[in-house]
């Protein structure tokens, strides 16, 4: 345990080091946010596979696998990849925007009021989201240290708070590129070793229930939901959007996005598997703990400590991701626009670095009382993306859109997505697939009729920040 814990406090030293790096380039609320606008495809790809390859794409993927879905739990992370690759097409006409969140292309073609709701439901999700990071990193510290899952919350959470406050987007990519290859890298090279350790494949597989093998045990239409579920929530969650945002031209933020999906994509069933060797030797143990059982139990110690390492800081930086969109969200649309409070553009960045904090602590918060972790995702990912979400694509796609049908379409799609929720997903749709139909539909009708009684068009998404009035 030892040379575990010396690998992970000198990764995480050089993590903060990098952050402490990422300060010094930080010259204003522009850089803090979108890392000056000058991120080029491999920066952007691993940023973006980062974030997404987070607690829920290992800690969650391995627990479910120990659960439930088995093997097929890789479909999660596949699933998301092709999520990634779809979004791809939207890429060049996100950063042609030249925005900073998603509520402001919404507040630009819809109005005030289309703005104050979708940049509350991001606001929102954007926290829980934090939260469900916070919660995987802490299973993981849970584990190394026997703390129970309070105290361990409380570390994770203050840990990510200082590691985010300090150097922003710059710092969140530069440890981005390097967490992910060494995810990537970790995860591949710990298979064989615990498989060894486990008594081989031939043992670990005849102490699994045959079910846990089935490589579509949760049903193509899971799949097939998982997959629209994160076409959706990627190309409306403020973590994601951020990074094609951030992206140097509309190249790179196709060339980028593409990178990331085949990446991710390659990567799917691994921590799966690692899910699977946890349940055939360590059938009693709790799900969320499979991984860090796996990584301290069977792997030699300079491989467990690399792996941990990444996964920890992989969750982190996540979390540091989420909270940036909750200051990116508060400081440029809640408090700028909606709230009509100016902000002096020196005093800019000390704001976004205070929302920092108190949104950390509030995901603290709630990662201490719900304790979850892709229950929680799925529930946040709900909250943010279906009503916003034919607002934000067509607002970016389609010249011809007019008010009414982007305030409807948000309202329409939040309420009908959460009363799904809520309802507990009937017919076995996802929620978060209705609410977006729902959304869709109520667009398209509204904006038809608005259209057909000469209704003007609203506002192009396009233009520059001086000349946006809500």
């Amino acid at each position: 345990m030892g040379i575990i814990w010396t690998i992970i406090i000198v990764y995480m030293a050089a993590m903060i080091g990098i952050g402490l790096y990422a300060k010094t380039k930080i010259k204003d609320s522009n850089d803090y946010h979108l890392a000056g606008r000058r991120l080029g495809p491999i920066m952007l790809a691993g940023t973006l596979a980062a974030t997404e390859i987070g607690g829920g794409s290992s800690v969650g993927v391995a627990s479910k696998a120990y659960g439930d879905w088995g093997l097929s739990a890789g479909w999660y992370v596949v699933s998301a990849g092709i999520g990634i690759l779809l979004v791809s097409f939207v890429a060049p006409y996100m950063r042609k925007a030249m925005a900073t969140t998603v509520p402001e292309i919404i507040g630009r073609r819809y109005g005030k009021s289309s703005y104050a709701i979708s940049s509350f439901l991001s606001f929102i999700a954007s926290i829980a989201l934090a939260a469900v990071q916070i919660t995987a990193t802490a299973s993981i510290v849970h584990v190394l240290t026997g703390f129970n899952l309070t105290w361990a919350i409380l570390i994770a959470g203050l840990g990510v708070v200082f590691y985010t406050y300090l150097g922003g987007m710059w710092s969140v990519t530069l440890t981005d590129f390097v967490q992910f290859f060494i995810i990537v890298f970790g995860f591949a090279i710990a298979v064989p070793f615990a498989l060894h350790s486990a008594g081989g494949v031939d043992t670990v597989i005849s102490n699994l229930p045959k079910e846990q093998l089935g490589f579509t045990k949760i049903g193509w239409g899971t799949i097939i939901g998982l997959t629209i579920m994160y076409f959706m929530t990627f190309s409306t969650g403020q973590e994601a959007v951020r990074r094609y945002y951030s992206a140097k031209d509309q190249k790179v933020a196709v060339t980028g996005s593409l990178l990331c999906g085949l990446l991710m994509t390659l990567y799917a069933f691994i921590p799966a598997v690692l899910g699977l060797i946890a349940l055939s030797a360590f059938p009693a143990i709790n799900a969320n703990d499979a991984l860090a059982t796996v990584s301290v139990e069977l792997l030699p110690p300079l491989i467990s400590g690399l792996l941990l390492s990444g996964v920890i800081s992989a969750t982190l930086s996540s979390a540091s991701g989420n909270l940036l969109a909750v200051a990116s969200v508060f400081v440029k649309d809640i408090h700028g626009v909606v709230l009509k409070k100016s902000v002096d553009p020196n005093k800019e960045l000390k704001l976004s670095k205070l929302i920092v904090v108190l949104s950390g602590l509030g995901a603290i918060g709630i990662s201490l009382f719900s304790q979850q972790i892709i229950p929680l995702l799925v529930f946040a990912f709900t909250l943010r993306s279906t009503g916003p979400f034919a607002a934000y694509l067509l607002g970016l796609l389609w010249d011809k859109v007019t008010p009414k049908a982007g305030l409807y379409s948000i309202v329409i799609g939040t309420i009908v997505g959460l009363g799904w929720q809520l309802a507990k997903e009937p017919f076995g749709i996802m929620a978060v697939i209705a609410g977006c139909v729902a959304s869709l539909a109520t667009f398209l009708i509204v904006n038809k009729i608005e259209l057909s009684k000469g209704v003007p068009a609203a506002p192009s998404a396009y233009q520059s920040d001086d000349q946006f009035t809500v």
